[in-house]
Parts: C-alpha cells; structure tokens; sequence
C-alpha cells in the first residue's frame, strides 16, 4: 500500500555521490503516488558505522526540498565519500497512514525497533494478537503495525534463528499483507521480503541494487535523466510472492529463499553494532481527548430512525420500493413502474465456460500478472479475487484508489486478502489531506441547505479511479481488466433526486444518457448559484471527477458476476471462514463496510425519504428470484439502522461537527409526512 525502495551497493560499486543522490531523489518522487502523509529515509553508512535515520509527517516531494534533508544527506553520505567509497544502503518510505497517526513521528518509516530498522509496504491485521501472543517477551512502545514486525523478528534471532528462518518464523505468526526491506545495526546482512510480490529489482552488474514497490516506478527510474546512463536498460526483475533476498553488504553475496520453504539460509552474521542516529521533527501536539461517554450518549441518541412511520409508507407490491422514490408510479395492481420495466439480468445463471473461454485467452503461465482488478476491499471485490485465483487459476495484479474515504476496515481487509493469496496490490494514493477538505468543504456548504439531490457531490473525490486504472492497464501492458461490478447495486434514485429519470434501457450501471449528462452539471450549476458556499476550492476535483466518471473510456469491462451466480451466503461464509475478513462493529451487514462515507449518506436518505441503497438492492434481489419480498422487508430493517460508530468516524475524518451536522439533517421536511402519512 506503501511506497518502498532502496538502494544497495558494494564498496566497488564506484556509486558516485551525486548519482546516488539522484537515484534517491528519483525514486522518492516516483514512490510518493503510493503514499502522501509521510516519509522517510534510512542510510547504513560502514565508514562511521551508524545507521542514519530521518522522517517526517509530510510527502517525499516536501521532504527532499528542505534544509533539513540536505543536512541530512551530507551528514549520512559524507562520511562514505570522504576519503574514497564504502559498501552502504539505503531504504526508504513514502507513507499512506494505515496503522499510527503520522502526525507522531515514532509510527513514520523507517521503523526502528530493537537495532531494527525497516520499511513495510502493506498492514499485519492481526497485530494485538502477536503483541498478547508474545506478551512479556516483547514490548510494545508505538502505535504502528511494522513494531512488531521488528520485535518478532529481532527476538528470533535471540533465540538462535537465522535471518531466513527467523523472517520465515515471522510471516508464518502475522496475518495480512507485508512488503519489507530490513537493516540491522549488528549485522551486514540486508533483507529483502515479500508475500504479496510488490518487490522489483534492477541489478547493476557494477554492484549496485536498486529496488521498488512496483514495477512501473522500477521501469520509470531507468528512463530518468540523472540515473539511464547507468541504469538504463537494465531488465526489471520479480521477486516473486512468499519469497525473499539476503544480501550481504560486506561480500555481495545474495541468497534467495522461499519464504514457505524449509531450505536452511545463511547464518546470521553478527558484528560490533552501529549507532542509530535519528533526526526526527518536533511531533505535533497531542490530539484532543475523545468523545466522553456522556457526549457519546448525546450523540448517540441524536440519531432517528423513523421505522414506524417508514413501515407505513405505501410500497410496491412486488419489490419494497416506496412512494418516496424518485419518479416512481404504481399500476392498479400496486406494482411500480421499476418492476414493470425490469430486465432481468440472469445473476443466478452459472456462465462459468463462458468465462473460461475469455480468460484463458489472458491467463499466464508463468505466474506473472495477466489481468487488473479493481479492488476496493469491499466484499464482492474481494470474493471476486478468491474466485480468480482459486477457481480460474489467474493471477491478478489488484488496483486500489485511495480517495481518503477507504476505511481502515477495507485496508486490513484487502491487506487479508493479497497476503494470503499473494497478489500484488498497486494502491494510488490522492493528496488525501486536501481531499477530506474538499469533502468538509462540500458538507459545509450542503448543511446551509441541504438538498437530497446534491448528496453524491460528497462522492465526486473517488471517481478518478477510473482514470488510474486506464493509466495501470498503460503502465503494465496487461490487457485484461475484470470488475466484481455487481448489477444488484443499481442506485440510480441518486441522480432522481436530481432530477433525472430513469434510463430503464441502459445495460450498466454507470451509464447515463447524453441528456443525463447534460442535466446532472446543470443541476449542480443552479444550486452554485443559491448557495454560493459551494463556489470553493474544490470545484477542479469535482469537474474532473465528472469527466472520469462519464467520459474516461472503458473499452475493457469485464464483469465477474455476468458470468458467477452471486450468492451472499456463500460470499460471507467463504470471506468469513477462509480469510477472516472483517466486519464493522455497526451492522451485521457485509456491504458497503468499507466506504468511509456510507453510512453518512444513508441516514440522509432513510430519514427524510424512507428508504436507502439497501431497499433498491433488495428490491433488485426479489426482482431477480434471489429472495421472497418478505425477506428483504425484514433485512433492510435491520440494514436501515443508523450507523453510529461509522458516522462518527467520517465526520471525525472530515472535520465536521457531528451533532451539528445531524441536527441539520433531522430538521429537513421529510417526504413520507408530505405524502399525508
């Protein structure tokens, strides 16, 4: 999920300074798309025998503009170049907050632990687990999940484990995905480490390594300016998954090794240790106390849910659609116009050879990447995955676009899901600072009146991922995308509020006519104008997110579920049991857990109109045979529910006042009281 590179050489390396110092530069700029909210570097330098250490809660561009990382610079590399060139390494890390609020250095990369000093590309999602596993003979001291990592690590090599053995011993403990490159202050010894294949290399025959995260930025940084004349043309090579590389700084040698192998690696070779001498920023000052119990209370009973009054809302007799819906009208028989006009798209169909004879003109032999997914951590993304590479023997390279709504539940959850498949996952990371502003920009502005069709404008920030992954599919030259686009989560009532009809005749779900896309903008532009509030910062976004959205071709769109009969039991019961996926705390449902703003933008809906994305969604189910109307009434009770704990966190998040804010929303007209109910 991270950016990681570094930069290994030999003493007759004849790196000079000025190229190592380039190469670096070039490879933070790179890496800074996995991640913006921090960064950092770690320097072995043999000549004064330290490990030099500097990081910072701001991006890698920022970073190696200042001062402070001249001096920093001059004061690890100095001393190696002073009186002719030693063996030295260099590790790096551009961050996207998982675990630990960057604003505290300790949780920034590189981590130092126990004479460790590491850089982690992914989440361990079982982390309290190892801490209480191993309690009393490791300590915790920070909030990150890379600590413990290091801690594991050092105290199997107490115990008399080998580097590999002890690295082995390690992965095998955690749960989720991990990346890893490893310095030790008593050892020459450098660790190279991956289950999920996000490591590549470019091997200098000269005696100098070079490695990244991901093979774009690794074929990206041959082609710079400062560094082709030596790297150039070098072939980029994969370390595959569950596999990793010992490299001994003080002979050059190199042992790969099997993570899940028994095959014995080289011993640890222990020496005198170095010192550890880290520069690090004032950290910012602590945050303010949590909600209290009693403000939680308060809060907590702000939010309604107006069951009772909704129950009584007149509905379609054949799906649970309500006359709150957006155009919607109802024949003699009660039916809806939706009903009437419905398609059925065969999702319990099984169309498995048809698939199979797609794939197989894209599946790979040789385990490298043949197909891009869209992976967004949310649950048939995620069941999509299990079934590609389980069932249909492909081997997918996974795409995340980190808008700054993904959860910290989606991220451990796709970090679940690629450890232990072993799947690369590209993330790219947006400036998620100035994103959350956008949002509480837009939020702000939509509380000074409110309007039901102006909702999705909270959404506008994540819709670029359509460009990345046009850009992806470029970049890697795989010509097979495939999307666990699910027809049941059709959500057209959004634009409705808007006022845009139905398109009962469109094929996809992120289809709108041309008079669609005329009308959208011009309903936005009319509500610019009485409330000017929306006249702000993020207007840029908001405009290219449009165009991304509707504008950006697709012209590969392979949809999982055309051809697998979706089965939600049989989704949650193989995520559940097989990957220990993870659930919110708020609801037993598995949908939509994983997007920040959700729960936000369904109490809207459910207070003031009466309904939600769970009542099209089950609407569509009974359409489909899936489920009886009885049944979906009784689940989208449950689901309608408020989502307290998700609330809290996305306003939280955005920096907008909760109580607030829920005040505004419980005050607006409610549409079912309109209807004479």
């Amino acid at each position: 999920m991270c950016g990681i590179f570094g930069i290994l050489a030999k003493a007759e390396a004849d790196l000079p300074r000025p190229l190592l110092e380039t190469a670096i530069r070039e490879l933070f700029i790179l890496s800074e798309t996995r991640g913006k909210e921090s960064s950092g570097i770690a320097v072995r330098g043999s000549a004064d025998r330290t490990l030099h250490v500097t990081k910072d809660d701001i991006p890698a561009s920022e970073l190696i503009r200042s001062a402070e990382y001249r001096r920093f610079l001059d004061k690890a590399l100095g001393p190696s170049y002073s009186d002719g060139q030693r063996e030295l390494a260099a590790i790096a890390h551009s961050r996207l907050v998982t675990n630990g609020s960057q604003e505290n250095n300790t949780n920034n990369q590189p981590c130092i632990k126990d004479g460790v000093v590491m850089v982690h590309n992914g989440i361990v999602t079982n982390v309290a687990e190892l801490w209480e596993r191993y309690a009393g003979r490791i300590e915790r001291r920070y909030e990150v999940d890379t600590e413990v990592i290091a801690s594991l690590f050092r105290l199997f090599l107490k115990e008399g484990l080998g580097p590999v053995e002890a690295i082995r011993k390690v992965f095998s403990e955690m749960e989720g995905a991990a990346s890893v490159a490893i310095l030790l202050e008593d050892s020459s010894q450098v660790l190279l480490v991956t289950n999920t294949g996000s490591l590549y290399f470019l091997e200098d025959p000269a005696g100098s390594l070079v490695f990244a995260s991901e093979e774009y930025i690794a074929r990206s940084f041959t082609e710079r300016d400062g560094v082709k004349a030596r790297y150039g043309g070098l072939p980029v090579t994969w370390l595959r998954p569950f596999t990793g590389r010992v490299v001994d700084l003080s002979d050059w040698s190199v042992r790969e090794f099997d993570l899940n192998g028994t095959a014995a690696g080289p011993a640890f070779k222990q020496g005198s240790a170095f010192a550890i001498d880290e520069v690090l920023t004032e950290d910012a000052p602590p945050a303010a106390p949590g909600v209290n119990a009693g403000a939680e209370a308060r809060l907590r009973a702000l939010l309604e849910f107006p069951l009772e009054e909704v129950r009584q809302l007149k509905r379609c007799t054949k799906c649970l659609l309500p006359e709150t819906f957006p155009y919607i009208r109802f024949d003699g028989q009660g039916v809806c116009n939706y009903c009437a006009n419905y398609r059925p798209k065969g999702l319990m169909e099984d169309r498995r050879e048809k698939l199979e004879e797609v794939l197989k003109q894209y599946r790979r032999e040789d385990g490298k990447p043949d197909c891009v997914v869209a992976f967004s951590g949310g649950r048939d993304s995620s069941y999509g995955l299990h079934l590609l590479v389980k069932e249909f023997g492909m081997h997918p390279l996974t795409f995340t676009y980190d808008w700054g709504m993904v959860t910290d539940l989606a991220r451990r959850n796709i970090a679940r899901m690629t450890g232990k498949l072993g799947i690369e996952n590209i993330l790219v990371s947006a400036d998620i600072k100035q994103k959350r502003r956008n949002i509480r920009l837009n939020v702000e502005a939509w509380l000074k009146r409110p309007r039901l069709g102006m909702i999705p404008l909270f959404m506008a920030g994540d819709k670029h991922f359509f460009v990345h992954v046009n850009n992806i599919r470029r970049q890697t030259g795989i010509h097979c995308d495939i999307w666990m686009e699910n027809k049941l989560e059709n959500t057209d009532f959004k634009a409705g509020f808007a006022g845009i009809r139905p398109n009962f005749e469109k094929e996809r779900i992120d289809k709108q006519s041309t008079l669609a896309k005329l009308q959208m903008p011009l309903y936005y532009a009319r509500n610019f104008l009485v409330n000017p509030a929306y006249i702000n910062p993020s207007i840029p976004d908001t405009y290219s997110a449009f165009k991304a959205y509707y504008m950006e071709p697709r012209e590969v769109y392979l949809l999982l579920f055309d051809f697998v009969p979706w089965n939600e039991e049989e989704i949650g019961r193989t995520l559940i049991g097989e990957y220990n996926w993870e659930l919110a705390p708020d609801t037993d449902s598995t949908w939509r857990i994983g997007d920040g703003t959700a729960a936000f933008y369904n109490y809207i809906y459910y207070t003031v109109a009466g309904f939600t994305e769970f009542d099209t969604f089950r609407s569509n189910q009974v359409r489909e045979g899936m489920i009886g109307r009885n049944e979906a009434l009784k689940a989208v009770d449950e689901e309608n529910r408020p989502r307290f704990e998700s609330m809290k966190w996305y306003f939280d998040t955005i920096g907008v006042d909760m109580e607030r804010a829920v005040q505004v929303i419980n005050a607006m007209p409610r549409l079912y009281r309109q209807r004479g109910r």
